[in-house]
């Protein structure tokens, strides 16, 4: 069965608290994994030394770490710049140090210069909550300092690293999974990106076949790509190429939208979960991108939507996987 994970500080909190009595039992570690610059290598975030410190926190909390969602620098990786063979580098000690300490999975990301992009954080929805949303007409216009960076530079780019880190994770026991853009549109003046289709993610996963060169299966990114994600789930899911899921919802499209309640989506989750249980998938999912609700702001760390996410995940969880599977004709 699927199992809910969450980004949580490894340091004890009524948050925290309120998790563990909701029945959550992993982690998903988004702490940064940028260099600290004049730091002893063992005292980098991603040594064995700093990982082991981290493992054994969520640990003593009663959290086992499944997933680690933070990333070393790698923007001159996907700009091909000098340096990126020292950043790959630091990729593949990641790698190998989780390995060594059993946390499964990494989810990577491949977004250049802009990154995850929002135009505001505060668009009313369900009773005066708010989210967070994009509107590419409010996007800045013209290019970035880097000029056009096109799709085919993209694509090779991807394709060296992930030759090079791809069999470290297979001697490592890694699993990779990469997230898709955010929002999944190319270009966004003039930068090309590339994790933002169905086609694409089935080429990256085509130019280095691996078990461990999968999907981390952003629901709200992935619900923009396609009329039908759960198809898309089974797709992936059925290849056994789905290591991590952002399970979240949205309305609208990918040029405009907005996040949701997880029970006021434009998707039908319910179906979703039974994609991931026909599958078979058993990893962890983690509800993320909540609303605002009360008087919260976006930095709160106790977020009453997100003990609201996982009553509701674990209640479609027990409906679904409780269901009778009923075979193919």
């Amino acid at each position: 069965m699927m199992k809910i994970g969450l980004s949580i500080p490894n340091e004890p909190s009524l948050a925290l608290t309120l998790m563990k009595q909701c029945g959550v039992e992993y982690a998903v570690s988004h702490q940064t994994l940028q260099p600290v610059e004049g730091a002893p290598e063992d005292e980098q975030p991603w040594s064995l030394a700093s990982l082991t410190k981290r493992k054994q926190a969520y640990e003593d909390l009663g959290f086992e770490l499944a997933v680690i969602e933070g990333r070393p620098a790698m923007e001159k990786i996907k700009l091909a710049l000098p340096g990126r063979d020292e950043e790959i580098d630091v990729v593949c000690q990641m790698l190998r140090n989780m390995g060594k300490l059993g946390i499964p999975v990494w989810c990577s990301m491949w977004m250049p210069i802009l990154g995850v992009m929002r135009t505001s954080r505060a668009l009313p929805t369900r009773a005066g909550a708010t989210v967070s949303g994009f509107d590419l007409s409010q996007v800045e216009e013209g290019l970035t300092e880097y000029g056009v960076v096109s799709e085919e530079e993209q694509w090779e780019n991807l394709q060296y690293f992930l030759e090079r880190t791809v069999p470290v994770a297979e001697e490592a026991g890694v699993k990779m999974a990469m997230h898709p853009d955010d929002p999944p549109l190319s270009p966004i003046r003039g930068v090309a990106r590339i994790m933002s289709s169905l086609d694409n993610y089935q080429r990256m996963l085509d130019m280095v076949p691996s078990p461990m060169n999968g999907i981390g299966l952003c629901q709200g990114n992935f619900g923009l790509m396609t009329d039908d994600l759960p198809a898309a789930i089974r797709h992936f899911g059925g290849q056994g190429k789905i290591h991590f899921v952002h399970l979240r919802d949205v309305r609208g499209t990918p040029d405009n939208f907005q996040e949701a309640f997880h029970d006021d989506g434009q998707h039908d989750l319910a179906e979703c979960l039974r994609a991931y249980r026909d599958v078979g998938f058993d990893g962890v999912c983690r509800p993320d991108h909540y609303p605002r609700m009360g008087d919260e702001s976006f930095d709160d760390e106790l977020r009453l939507a997100r003990l609201f996410a996982v009553g509701y995940i674990k209640g479609l969880q027990q409906a679904v996987y409780s269901e009778p599977v009923v075979a193919d004709a």
